[in-house]
């Protein structure tokens, strides 16, 4: 019987034919089930076993490859495969980029229902690794071991400073070098276990939430420059003051250390305070010519060479005017509000995240532009104030939502301000797509163009402008 079902659990020839959701594979099998692949591309033929099934999907995994697909790439970390990012490491970057643009244009026919749309080339990445200025790592007295270690037989250390394993929220896996952040971030943070190893310093138990150490944020600037977070459970000062001090001591690149308190059961630290340990508040970071002071709490693009270009498309697509008034909604700390003020007569941003608010508007006099206001609250509330609505109604709206897109009646609020343009940059074409589908009433979709922010793994950007009919 136990033999029956795993059998049951085995396909034994599995053609992959496309990537899907979460960047997995998509296989069909000889008898035309369709079922999501692990660690497999498109060309590959594998005998393939059931790992998990889904809403009525099974999720397989390679037993025995019968063909490798010709666009196949080595993976260059010696993490993949466990850590849970850059998943397509295994496919060269030219396909990569072609299946990101697959993605939206199937997004865009299918669920916006427009037919042969107007699409650009996708921009890639001219860097596709060291591309991220933060990192976020973990602390834990029971990182994961591979089966290889655990074999082994060898009595290794549990203490781990990384990422978390995919799916298992207590394990995490001890990083020994990423390619997502340049140097010195990895220096950094084997530093830091080092020095929390040679004077036990103790690393959370995340099951039960003890120990002191919990988290490590390392954030650089362009020009090289760090700003260092140390979250801790509990206010051990000669703990923080030796792990922090020996950093800023070691690291002249170094501007900006903190430290966090968090004695809560979850890893947010948004509704906690911020301590200075040293040096600078903020981290400056540039996008042509803007300058944005980085708090510890500050969103910003993660891939700022390339958000600089998202920027110009969202300008081009634009096609501001000097007169015309631009609202951008969902501004964060104002990156795009800030980036456009000086091609138009005024610009209103709105953000739900009041921290974010306080940061775009310092940001606003640190560079000395007048001509924007900001608005901290839902975007669906905002636009129905007085306070906002003095400014008339506007000639040019960017969009920039989360991944879950526009509520329905901000939507509508749009249609009825009657902007000339609607310019939609989206980390989610599904969502983006319903909410241009919803516009269609009042707007016709003029041209699209995905830009590739997140090399090896399936995020893609899409920035859309949509004309008024």
């Amino acid at each position: 019987m136990g033999r029956r079902k795993s059998k049951e659990r085995i396909l034994e020839r599995i053609e992959v034919i496309d990537l899907g959701d979460k960047g997995r594979a998509i296989g069909k099998a000889e008898d035309g089930r369709i079922v999501l692949v692990e660690k497999a591309v498109p060309g590959d033929v594998i005998r393939g076993r059931r790992v998990q099934r889904k809403k009525g999907m099974w999720i397989m995994v390679p037993m025995e490859f019968h063909e490798r697909s010709g666009h196949r790439a080595e993976p260059f970390c010696r993490h993949f495969g466990t850590c849970g990012g850059c998943k397509w490491q295994n496919l060269e970057y030219e396909r990569q980029l072609f299946y990101k643009q697959k993605g939206v244009e199937d997004a865009l026919t299918r669920i916006a229902h427009l037919e042969s749309p107007e699409i650009l080339p996708i921009l890639g990445c001219a860097e596709t690794q060291y591309y991220r200025n933060k990192l976020e790592y973990t602390f834990s007295d029971k990182r994961w071991l591979t089966l290889e270690q655990i074999n082994s037989g060898e009595d290794f250390d549990r203490n781990g400073l990384g990422f978390h394993v995919p799916g298992q929220f207590d394990k995490v896996l001890d990083i020994e070098k990423c390619y997502l952040q340049p140097d010195p971030s990895d220096v950094i943070r084997l530093r830091v276990r080092e020095l929390a190893l040679q004077n036990d310093i103790t690393f959370q138990n995340i099951r039960e939430r003890e120990g002191l150490l919990r988290n490590l944020v390392i954030r650089n600037n362009l020009e090289g420059e760090v700003q260092v977070i140390l979250v801790m459970k509990s206010d051990d000062k000669d703990a923080r003051d030796y792990i922090l001090g020996t950093l800023v001591s070691e690291f002249p690149q170094i501007v900006s250390a903190y430290y966090c308190i968090n004695p809560k059961l979850n890893d947010t630290t948004f509704d906690l305070p911020m301590e200075l340990f040293s040096g600078s508040p903020h981290l400056r970071q540039s996008l042509g010519e803007v300058k944005f002071d980085l708090g510890p709490k500050s969103f910003f693009q993660t891939n700022p060479k390339q958000a600089r270009a998202l920027f110009d498309i969202a300008v081009a697509f634009a096609e501001i005017q000097p007169a015309d008034l631009v609202f951008d909604l969902y501004c964060g700390i104002g990156s795009i509000t800030l980036y456009i003020a000086d091609k138009a007569r005024h610009v209103l941003g709105v953000e739900e995240v009041p921290e974010a608010i306080d940061d775009a508007k310092r940001n606003a006099q640190l560079n000395g532009i007048s001509n924007v206001d900001f608005f901290s609250g839902d975007a669906r509330e905002v636009v129905l104030t007085d306070e906002f609505n003095k400014f008339g109604s506007p000639d040019i709206v960017i969009t920039d939502p989360p991944r879950a897109g526009m509520h329905e009646s901000v939507v509508q609020s749009l249609i009825k301000m009657a902007p000339r343009r609607i310019v939609y940059v989206s980390c989610n074409p599904s969502t983006q797509a319903r909410d241009i589908a919803l516009l269609s009433e009042a707007y016709t979709f003029v041209k699209a163009r995905p830009v590739d922010m997140f090399p090896h793994t399936s995020h893609i950007e899409n920035v859309a402008v949509l004309e008024r009919k």
